[in-house]
């Protein structure tokens, strides 16, 4: 067995993985505050970094229990249903980055905004485009390379055809309308963010019902939303 020890924590607006954007990245204003572990806390260990622009992190799926990535009887549970197409169809769990795998490892490209040297939390990096609740463990931090990591001639499976933000095209995505009071509650760069994780579709994918209210916790509050006829009307 080999013991993986998470070497610093995020934190971040969502206190649970509701309406935590799928990917990193998709929702670039959305920001992340990487808090490392008392005993990694010397500032030497980020000489350099302020070099790059992007980081990959590889941090736990901590909430997706190993009961739950398993199947019946503790078996390697060889396909899932991803959200992004519609949770009927399944596909190689391989082909997939669900959090239902063997090993509950996520990675995530994101954004650094600020490396702050010297905090009462010791050396902090503030990150956007991130895709995890807080406090997400974090097992490691490397570069991003663009001379090795960025492939423009790639391509992708049936999820990729799925426009994150409509069912087809950036033309499909939803009108997200706040209530007054919604508004008055958040900064104009929570506005923002809230915006583009509502126009994501937080909501189960395979839920067609206009009149159903979902809560989502966000930024210390909870939003209220419910979606019908390409709109997703929000309030507190």
């Amino acid at each position: 067995m080999h013991e993986l020890k998470p070497i610093a924590h995020i934190e971040t607006d969502f206190p649970t993985k509701f309406g935590v954007p799928r990917q990193s990245g998709l929702v670039k204003g959305l920001k992340g505050r990487i808090v490392f572990e008392p005993e990694y806390r010397d500032p030497e260990a980020l000489r350099g970094l302020e070099a790059f622009s992007h980081i990959w992190l590889l941090w736990s799926f901590s909430e997706a229990s190993l009961p739950l990535r398993e199947g019946r009887g503790g078996t390697f549970k060889a396909t899932v249903r991803p959200p992004r197409l519609g949770g009927n169809k399944r596909i190689g769990v391989w082909a997939t980055r669900s959090p239902f795998r063997p090993n509950g490892i996520g990675l995530s490209s994101v954004r650094i905004v600020n490396i702050a040297l010297h905090t009462p939390d010791g050396p902090v990096i503030e990150v956007e485009g991130i895709d995890m609740m807080s406090g997400t463990p974090i097992f490691d931090i490397k570069p991003y390379l663009l001379f090795t990591d960025c492939h423009p001639d790639a391509v992708g499976s049936l999820a990729d055809c799925v426009d994150p933000k409509g069912e087809g095209g950036a033309g499909n995505s939803p009108v997200v309308k706040l209530s007054a009071e919604l508004e008055a509650a958040f900064d104009a760069e929570h506005l923002e963010a809230l915006r583009e994780v509502l126009a994501s579709g937080p909501q189960p994918h395979y839920h067609d019902d206009p009149d159903r209210v979902y809560v989502l916790p966000f930024a210390g509050r909870e939003v209220r939303f419910r979606v019908a006829d390409g709109e997703v009307e929000a309030f507190l």
